[in-house]
């Protein structure tokens, strides 16, 4: 009886100090860990973000760049974090959906090992097309004429295999009815350079510098976005318009160790919605080719969720394999 007494006691003193650690949150500084070297998109944005939330959260905002295994190292660290706040991860669709999929060491379970807290930008991407390798193809229902009419003799370049990229266009082929000839190269660079060459016939591309250069030359044409609607951030027209529902973008969002008290997320999540709010914010993000998209924790993490399925999918139908 003692025994069962004492438990109790301890477990309402610990219960306690837990509610009352959540209701003074914050009270000491965050760190968020971005899983990749200093500059670059996702750097870039934490930082703006990061004056804003300290401002919105009246303590120090920390960012800490954590790179390595593409962005498994400092991701595997947050999932093993204390489940406080304190500690929070800033990701993209890799990390934080996909690598663990193709990475059996990762350490961590994207959807189980962590909370979600808030999207924080998304951008769609580009599918285009070398000019003069695929002169009479202007559009994606032309694209897809031709690969049905070409089998396999439709090259395309990806960043390596299993890069967001390689994933993304073995979508679009699957959901096209297609089958086209992934040539991987190693980085983005030498990918985007290799249909701006026409070494390989086409790409599905963020808004890379190399892409816009070549669609100002005509060197290469924009075939689709893929985002579901029409985009401001990338105009032209959606591939979705020809594979109705069609859509991948990607996002940037934090992620907190799971179990981390709702209470706590959620003043995450409003401290995000009010610093995204701001109109400099916005304009700085636009100016790195990214919308502001927050939305709920429950929303993010359906995305997330989801999205792994997905990807699942695509990497089993393609027998894709990176070790």
């Amino acid at each position: 009886m003692r025994n069962g007494k004492l438990k109790t006691l301890l477990a309402l003193a610990l219960l306690t100090a837990a509610t009352l650690a959540s209701a003074q949150f914050p009270d000491r500084p965050i760190k968020i860990v971005v899983p990749y070297p200093p500059g670059g998109g996702m750097d870039s944005t934490a930082r703006i973000m990061q004056t804003g939330l300290a401002e919105i959260l009246g303590q120090q905002v920390i960012v800490v760049n954590t790179p390595g295994a593409a962005g498994v190292v400092g991701t595997r660290e947050v999932a093993r974090s204390a489940r406080d706040g304190y500690t929070l991860i800033y990701t993209n669709n890799g990390p934080g959906a996909i690598t663990p999929l193709l990475q059996k060491d990762a350490g961590y379970d994207p959807v189980k090992d962590f909370a979600a807290v808030s999207i924080v930008a998304e951008a769609p991407m580009l599918l285009v097309a070398n000019t003069a390798q695929l002169p009479t193809v202007r559009d994606v229902k032309g694209l897809i004429e031709f690969a049905r009419k070409n089998p396999k003799k439709v090259e395309y370049s990806s960043a390596g295999i299993g890069s967001f990229g390689h994933l993304a266009t073995e979508l679009f082929a699957k959901k096209a009815g297609i089958e086209l000839f992934h040539v991987p190269y190693k980085g983005g660079g030498p990918s985007a350079l290799a249909v701006l060459t026409g070494e390989v016939k086409m790409m599905m591309t963020t808004s890379t510098t190399t892409a816009k250069n070549g669609l100002a030359d005509e060197k290469l044409r924009l075939l689709g976005v893929t985002s579901l609607k029409p985009s401001s951030l990338l105009p032209g027209p959606t591939i979705s318009e020809t594979i109705p529902g069609f859509e991948i973008t990607v996002w940037f969002g934090l992620l907190a160790p799971a179990g981390t008290p709702p209470d706590v997320i959620a003043k995450l999540n409003n401290a995000i919605s009010k610093t995204l709010a701001q109109p400099t914010v916005q304009e700085r993000f636009i100016n790195l080719g990214f919308g502001v998209a927050p939305n709920t924790p429950k929303e993010f993490g359906d995305k997330v969720a989801a999205e792994v399925e997905e990807w699942r999918n695509v990497i089993r139908d393609a027998n894709i394999q990176t070790n």
